[in-house]
Formats: structure tokens, C-alpha cells, sequence
């Protein structure tokens, strides 16, 4: 008997098993009366195979017609266990599977049909052992293995989760055939990439299993979105599937929609309450939302139930440095390094917090660190970066330097940048953003003045800038929101070709879109009449901004460029900063984002308020008053004493804005000169202009 597949690489054989089980009347319809011949049912059984990936109610209807039709059959039964599954008759199916995984314990595809029904219900002990079953069966299933380490994580077992979705067989996470077609389908959603991954991958998107590894795919290529409405889709089909729900949460929370992710991952904690993972999740939501306290509460929880767990020493000190609680944040990263030697991450933790030197033992124990103390790439370009801070704080710059940019070259390897792209989109928005542009939009937009964007170059103090205004009494920080990206993009997909495109919005739009960013924005308010968004890659939407929201204010906090192109250098960002990884691609990125304020000084003149942050360094009372006065915010005091602020900051600036101002970093690039050649040529005339300043 043909087998059927249900799975990438291989298929389940029935031969040897006979040609029927007799289990009673399927999905309460009698036998017919009317025996079907051989062919008939041949035929009905290979429309069921081919109707279950992408219409399982037809395939249900054809396998009941065989089994009403008194051919019942191994076959048979597995077909109806699979399409009861995928039409969300999830009780029915694990009925229907249990005997046939009790009757043959080597058929692969029937232990994961049954596993996964069983996952289904949020049986986990039971849904485990099926889908180990499965994986025993047939090895390269990686189908089975991955919904196996799903349930394994449920379990509490998280190692050895880890190690079975990590499994490399064909058709696992790490595929890069399978991601390919993964991507194309993510970018398209359409029935051909659909209908590709099936054929070629086996990938049955009515399959909980199969949505469940796609979303992972989803997840690591960051096309969050596309992933966050695959598994609501599923968590709807299937409510008590509690990997999509977490699985949803991690997605929404990458999408920066806090709200929405704390939502779904309280439904995983109803179901498993307590678990590390989800309590991970929560506390990192917590963290995005600005509510350390909450995050520090619920990693106090993952610590008293897992003491030994490095990652979350690590999380626990972020959220410590966040309040301000730095003594403590460092005694939490030094535990994670303690229980994992070669916890790169943990280790630029400490030296992240540009307060901490490590000692001479400390650098050399890093020094002699072999590289698999710490095998993932990306873990390992962090131990680099960490031991660039520390050669530099010795004054060994040339090795520092070495170090420096082996991480950066790690992580270019890992997130390449488009510097093409990036200036198509700068002189897009130039030719586009026009001054009849504005013109005829004058009245657009919504009138609400409450927003403050503080945008530019990241490390050229925008936390600075934020942490002073947020010591105002009528002003909120919240921190870098997602929300205006966001916008340009769902803008994008509604008008192809933005930023050119822009011409053919119509105006009122632009009110519709400021309403859209104050709604979503309206969790980070504490009911001051002033938000400020420090976002800093905000600057390429600057036209955007001023036509969505006229009253907003528009801050660009300006740097040094070669100060600020080292100190990006040398800071490991978590991601989104690709283009800081090559000292060419920076200068470039640098002169794009002054080529573009400039258009904008030009065509709106006076409408964007750029602070020097030398001059900010060197007479902050005269520049505060000039800053407050811009945003139309009566002087206060305690704006000067922004340092004695207690509100959260979640940035690598953190312990700086905790400090009055000083000049300490003006200069660090000085003595790393010799070796940012690439960078001074990309920048042109703009690092003359630093030369000039000195």
C-alpha cells in the first residue's frame, strides 16, 4: 500500500502491517451498504492526500466517503486522524490515532499525528512521548523533532528542547533551502509560495507542527509581522496549543506591540504558570513597556526556581542597570559569567555599563578564552567587543582595535547592510519630500502638538537629550518606539514605492496616520501632555513626521562625526544597526543622514531644532533653555539635575545621563586614528570639519 507523507524527507510505510484495522464506525458515519471496488477507493485515498494540505474538509469528506463505503483501512484511518486534526476536531483525531500508535509503534507519521493531537489539547507528557516516539522512528523527521522540543520546553526541560530544534536534518530551522522558500513566502503570502513549500518541503501550513517551525524560520529572519498573523491564526484554530500562543508572544513583543505580547504570553502562563520561559518573556515585555519593576519581579521568580540559569542573571542585571541599581546589575552579569565561562554577551554586559574595568586577570582569562567557550558567532563577536572596552581602558589600542573590528566583522557576516539601498532611500526622499510637496499639504496632518521627536545618529546623545526633557514635569520619555517605522511601512504597502510615492497619498491620510501613532503611543504616557519618542533612525521620516503630526517637535541632536562613528564602532547593538560595522558603510550612513536634514533645513526651514551636542557639553544651562523654550516648556530646575532622575533607561547610555555632564568621551576616538582611514574617506568633507573643530 502506497505510503502517505507526512513529513519532510521521508514517508510512512505501511507495508508489513496489513491492509486494515477494524476500529468501529469513523466520525460517527455507519459503513455503506455498497462495498467500493479497489480503484475507487485507491482513488478517493490519493484525492484525500492531495486535498489535506490545503483543503482538509474535502479531504476528510473523501476519506469518510471510503470508509462509509466499507474500505476501512491503516491508510484510511490516518488520513481521517489528520484531516480531523486540521479542521480543528482535535478530540476526534487523537481518538482515531490513539489505537493505530498503539498497533505500530514504528510508523513514524502516525506517532507525530498523534503527538500533535495531543500537543493540541496541552497534553505535554503524552504529546512528548508520541513525538519522541516519532523522532525514534524516523531521525531525519524535522517535523517531529522540532514539535518534540517544543514540548520539551513546556516541560521544563529547556537543554534538551534546545537540542532537538537544533537537530540538522533536512527541513530543519537552520535549512537554508527551506528558509529561502520560507522568505518568499513571508514576503508574498500567496498561494504559489504556499503551494511551493508543500511540494518541495512538505510544509502543510494546516499543520500546527509545520506553522510552528515556519514561524521559527519567521522569527530568525525577523519577518515578525508575517509571523505574528501565521500564529494568530493558528492560536485560533487551536486554543490550547500553548507553543503558538508563546511562540505569538515572542513575535508581538519583536514587533514592539507590548500590550498585545503581554497578553499572550499571560495566556501561556495560565496554562503553565511559573514556567522559566514564559516568565523570560514576561519580564522582557515588562522591560519594552518600561516597567522594570515588574520585570525585576518576575525574574526574581525564574531565579528562585532556576538559580543556575545564566541568561537570566543576565536579563535580571539589564533590568537592575535600567533602575539605576548598578552594583547590583553587576554582581547579576559576573553570576552569569561564573555559571558560563565563556558568556561573551554577559561579559560586554559589564563592559557596556562604561563604568566597570575589568582587571589584568579578567582580561587575560578572556584573552585565553578558547573559541568554543562561546561557539555562537554572535556570542563570541560580543566577547570581542568586550575585550576591545578592556585593551582600550589598558591603552592598548592597536589590540584593541583588532578586537573591535573582528567583532564587527562578525557581526557584518551575520546582518549584512545595504549601503546601496540606504542612499537610494536617502535620494528618494530628497527628490520626493520637495518643498510643493509641503505646499499642498499645509493644512494636513493632526493637530496634536504632544509628541517630541528626538532623532539623528544613535551614540550622539539623544538619551542625553531625552533624560533632560523627561525631567520636566509635563513630559513623558518613552524611550525609542518602533511606531513611526512601523507607520512607513504599512504606508509603503498601501502606495508601492514609498518614499516616492508620497505625492499620491492623499491628505487625509496624514491625519488618519498622527492619529494611528498617538493611539498606539498612548501606553507610554503617564498622563503628561508630552511624549518624547528618541528613536533615532527616525530622522529618515522626518518629512513623514511633519505632515503626520505639524505640532510635533523635531529635535536632531548632532555629534562630532568621527566621535560618533567610533563610538558606534565599538558598540555591539542587540540589532538594527547594520550599517555600524564597517567604518565605510558608517561615514557613509553618517553623510546620507546630514545630506537628508540638510534638504529638510532647506524645504522647511526652521522647522527642525538641531542641538550641537559639543556646545550642549560645554554650556548645558545656556542650550537646556534653548531646548525647553523651543518645545514651548517653561524652564525647571530640575532639568539641570537630570542625572538625579530615578525613571528607567533601557539604552547603552544608561549610566551615563545618571552622571552630570563632562567630556569624557569627546576625544576616545583620538588615540584609534591611525587605524580609521576607511572611515575619515567615506565621510569626505565632514571629517575635515572634525579636524577644523580641533
Amino acid at each position: 500500500m502506497a505510503g502517505l507523507r507526512l513529513g519532510i524527507g521521508s514517508q510512512l510505510a505501511f507495508d508489513g502491517f496489513g491492509a486494515a484495522v477494524r476500529l468501529g464506525s469513523p466520525n460517527g458515519i455507519a459503513a455503506g451498504t455498497k462495498r467500493l471496488d479497489n480503484s475507487t477507493m485507491q482513488s478517493a485515498l490519493a484525492d484525500a492526500k492531495r486535498l489535506l494540505g490545503h483543503d482538509p474538509l474535502a479531504a476528510l469528506a473523501r476519506v469518510d466517503g471510503v470508509l462509509a463505503g466499507g474500505r476501512d483501512s491503516v491508510e484510511a484511518r490516518v488520513l481521517l486522524g489528520a484531516a480531523l486534526r486540521r479542521v480543528g476536531k482535535i478530540r476526534e483525531a487523537r481518538d482515531v490515532l490513539a489505537p493505530l500508535a498503539a498497533a505500530m509503534p514504528q510508523a513514524w507519521g502516525i506517532h507525530y499525528e498523534f503527538g500533535m493531537a495531543l500537543a493540541a489539547l496541552g497534553a505535554g507528557e503524552a504529546a512528548a512521548d508520541a513525538l519522541d516516539q516519532a523522532t525514534r522512528a524516523n531521525p531525519q523527521s524535522s517535523l517531529a523533532w522540532h514539535a518534540l522540543g517544543d514540548q520539551l520546553l513546556l516541560l521544563g526541560r529547556p537543554i534538551e528542547a534546545n537540542a532537538a530544534q537544533a537537530r540538522m536534518v533536512p527541513g530543519c530551522v537552520a535549512d537554508r533551502a527551506l528558509g529561502d522558500a520560507a522568505a518568499a513566502f513571508f514576503e508574498r503570502r500567496d498561494t504559489a509560495a504556499r503551494g511551493a513549500l508543500q511540494r518541495r518541503f512538505g510544509i502543510d501550513l494546516n499543520d500546527l507542527g509545520a506553522v510552528r517551525l515556519l514561524s521559527d524560520i519567521g522569527l530568525r529572519q525577523g519577518n515578525f509581522a508575517a509571523v505574528a498573523d501565521l500564529l494568530d491564526q493558528a492560536r485560533r484554530a487551536a486554543p490550547d496549543f500553548v507553543p503558538a500562543q508563546f511562540a505569538h508572544a515572542i513575535a508581538l513583543h519583536r514587533l514592539e506591540r507590548g500590550q498585545e505580547a503581554l497578553a499572550a504570553i499571560h495566556l501561556a502562563l495560565k496554562a503553565l504558570p511559573g514556567l522559566a520561559a514564559f516568565l523570560m518573556l514576561e519580564a522582557a515585555i515588562h522591560m519594552q513597556l518600561g516597567d522594570a519593576a515588574a520585570a525585576i519581579r518576575a525574574y526574581q521568580a525564574v531565579l528562585a526556581a532556576t538559580p543556575d540559569d545564566a541568561e537570566a542573571w543576565h536579563a535580571f542585571g539589564h533590568a537592575l542597570r535600567a533602575v539605576g541599581r548598578q552594583d547590583e546589575a553587576v554582581a547579576a552579569y559576573r553570576r552569569a559569567v561564573t555559571l558560563r565561562p565563556g558568556y561573551g554577551e554577559a561579559y560586554w554586559s559589564l563592559a557596556n555599563l562604561k563604568t566597570v574595568r575589568f582587571d589584568s586577570t579578567e582580561v587575560a582569562h578572556m584573552l585565553a578564552l578558547p573559541a568554543e567557550a562561546s561557539s555562537d558567532p554572535a556570542d563570541r563577536a560580543y566577547l570581542d567587543f568586550a575585550l576591545g572596552k578592556a585593551l582600550e581602558d589598558e591603552a592598548r589600542y592597536a589590540e584593541s582595535f583588532v578586537h573591535y573590528a573582528r567583532g564587527n566583522a562578525a557581526r557584518a557576516a551575520l546582518e549584512p547592510h545595504d549601503a546601496a539601498a540606504l542612499h537610494r532611500f536617502v535620494t528618494d526622499s530628497i527628490a520626493a519630500f520637495d518643498a510643493e510637496l509641503f505646499r499642498r499639504n499645509a493644512a494636513a496632518g493632526c493637530a496634536e502638538a504632544g509628541p517630541i521627536f528626538v532623532l539623528g545618529m544613535p551614540r550622539s546623545g539623544s538619551t542625553l537629550v531625552e533624560q533632560i526633557l523627561a525631567s520636566h514635569s509635563a513630559v513623558d520619555g518613552a524611550s525609542e518606539l518602533p511606531d513611526i517605522t512601523t507607520l512607513a511601512r504599512e504606508l509603503a504597502q498601501r502606495h508601492p514605492g514609498y518614499p516616492s510615492s508620497i505625492a499620491h497619498v492623499p491628505e487625509a491620510a496624514f491625519a488618519a496616520l498622527g492619529a494611528v501613532y498617538l493611539e498606539r503611543t498612548a501606553v507610554h504616557r503617564a498622563g503628561k501632555p508630552w511624549l518624547v519618542d528618541k528613536f533615532p533612525g527616525n530622522f529618515l521620516h522626518t518629512g513623514l513626521i511633519h505632515l503626520m503630526l505639524p505640532g510635533a517637535r523635531i529635535i536632531d541632536i548632532r555629534r562630532d562625526p568621527m566621535a560618533c562613528c567610533f563610538s558606534l564602532f565599538k558598540q555591539a547593538f542587540a540589532r538594527g544597526q547594520a550599517y555600524s560595522y564597517d567604518l565605510g558603510d558608517l561615514g557613509r550612513y553618517y553623510a546620507d543622514y546630514v545630506a537628508l536634514m540638510a534638504h529638510f533645513d532647506a524645504v522647511l526651514p526652521g522647522r527642525v531644532y538641531r542641538i550641537d551636542y559639543e556646545a550642549l557639553i560645554d554650556d548645558p544651562e545656556t542650550e537646556i533653555r534653548r531646548l525647553l523654550a523651543y518645545c514651548g516648556l517653561p524652564f525647571e530646575p530640575q532639568c539641570l539635575r537630570f542625572f538625579e532622575s530615578e525613571r528607567t533607561v533601557r539604552t547603552p547610555s544608561s549610566e551615563q545621563v545618571r552622571q552630570p555632564i563632562n567630556r569624557d568621551g569627546l576625544d576616545q576616538w583620538r588615540p584609534f586614528e591611525a587605524w580609521l582611514g576607511p572611515l575619515v574617506d567615506a565621510l569626505g568633507p565632514l571629517a575635515k570639519a572634525t579636524a577644523n573643530r580641533h
